[in-house]
């Protein structure tokens, strides 16, 4: 990753009066601006609360600092002396920080994290070298328009916030999980459907970020075409690791452009993406995506042909950690009992609680693969078995992740849409349909 031009340390006091010595006073009325620099974002409904103490609201609010790209720690201070509060913490495009944290009355609590910011720059290039240097956005960027802007944004969900203090310093030697995939891993700023990328970061202590570059109709192909590869690449560094899903959209035939064949095309793409994380001494890891299930029962349709047995031979003939969550998936369907048809909010994209789950897949993955990342696992996670997965009723993801509008259509002529470009839809089709739309 490249250094930042000078360390960042940005210290936000939320209670009223003058701010503590070094802080910045932030009032319930400072909405984002790029100058001075922090702010609101639009839509907070915040007061000031415990007799000036606080920062506080019984909705979701977004408070967000200008900063370069780069990795960060997140110092979050919360509490109200005659109340308590449960407080789930939120970074960028709706990643899960830190969950349901509970404060007794009187106490008041520090909880930090560490989260990546990213813009779609790239570095300059030498005279006369060809290429790019701007990722290339399309319509389904919207949707996780928070991973690309100048900014970090920190969420705070809670039926009582006790919002006191934020901290935010630069971290450039955290190790970086980075992530590549289509939508069945990207974040997910709102909607019905929630991925188990944006849960990913919960499941670790600070000290680790995690970058996810997965984007909604991403194939192999397309993802190196729109330079989303390249940067990632940029910003990669020993000590990394880069995580790779792709099955849903590169196995369409309908899609020519972007199509790859099991046993041939498909292993060489991945192989390319090894080798490049390699060159920069980053560890790469194969996860298979999770199968599809059926509408209504959530019963699996073992829809992925062969190519998650081509991933398979590839992490073995390139000596690659592996992660089946095509397998785990299937085992989770048939295993959920009543819950099945929640794990799925359409056939392919997972809800809250779906996502949830399938990050704790990830986790046992990392942890078989005896990877160094599971020293960063936090301390409370308990080994899972998808033959025994968790009860939707108690975890009730749906409250952290609520919104009216669902996946939905993405709005057409976004930055780097083309020109009349159709807006991304979610029409019902049969779930081994290759034709089904951008994932």
């Amino acid at each position: 990753m490249q250094p930042l031009s000078a360390p960042i340390d940005l210290k936000f006091d939320f209670s009223s009066g003058p701010a503590k010595q070094g802080y910045t006073r932030v009032a319930p009325t400072a909405v984002y601006a790029d100058d001075p620099g922090y702010g609101y974002e639009p839509g907070a409904q915040v007061s000031i609360g415990d007799k000036g103490n606080t920062t506080t609201s019984d909705k979701p609010f977004l408070f967000s600092a200008k900063v370069a790209e780069g990795n960060y720690n997140v110092i979050v201070t919360f509490g109200d002396s005659s109340v308590g509060t449960t407080t789930t913490l939120k970074a960028e495009s709706g990643r899960l920080m830190d969950m349901r944290v509970e404060v007794p009355a009187g106490q008041v609590v520090e909880r930090t994290f560490t989260t990546n910011v990213r813009t779609p720059h790239l570095p300059k290039l030498p005279n006369n070298a060809t290429g790019r240097e701007e990722v290339t956005m399309d319509q389904f960027d919207p949707s996780s328009s928070r991973d690309w802007d100048n900014k970090l944004t920190v969420e705070v969900v809670s039926p009582h916030a006790a919002l006191r203090s934020i901290e935010i310093v630069s971290a450039p030697t955290a190790p970086t999980i980075f992530l590549a995939g289509d939508s069945t891993i990207t974040d997910r700023d709102g909607g019905g459907d929630v991925s188990w990328g944006q849960m990913l970061s919960v499941f670790f202590k600070p000290g680790v970020a995690v970058a996810n570059n997965g984007q909604s109709g991403e194939t192999m192909k397309s993802f190196m075409n729109a330079l989303r590869l390249d940067k990632m690449l940029s910003q990669m560094k020993k000590g990394d690791y880069f995580f790779i899903q792709f099955i849903h959209n590169d196995s369409k035939a309908a899609w020519p452009q972007t199509y790859v064949e099991a046993e041939t095309t498909y292993k060489a793409y991945l192989k390319v993406y090894i080798a490049e994380a390699r060159l920069r001494g980053a560890t790469p890891v194969l996860v298979t995506a999770m199968d599809r299930g059926a509408r209504g029962t959530g019963a699996p349709t073992h829809g992925h042909g062969g190519y998650p047995q081509a991933m398979k031979e590839v992490s073995e003939e390139e000596h690659v950690p592996f992660i089946d969550l095509y397998s785990m998936s299937d085992i989770f369907y048939q295993s959920a009992g009543a819950d099945a048809p929640k794990i799925l909010a359409d056939g392919t994209h997972s809800t809250a609680y779906g996502g949830y789950e399938f990050a704790k897949c990830i986790v046992m993955g990392i942890k078989q693969n005896k990877l160094d990342l599971a020293n960063y696992i936090v301390d409370g996670f308990k080994d899972f078995d998808p033959a025994h997965p968790d009860t939707a009723a108690s975890l009730n993801m749906g409250e952290l992740f609520t919104s009216s509008t669902g996946r939905g259509p993405r709005p057409a002529g976004a930055p780097g849409a083309a020109p009349g470009a159709a807006p991304g839809t979610n029409a019902p089709t049969a779930p081994r349909d290759p034709g089904l739309g951008p994932l």
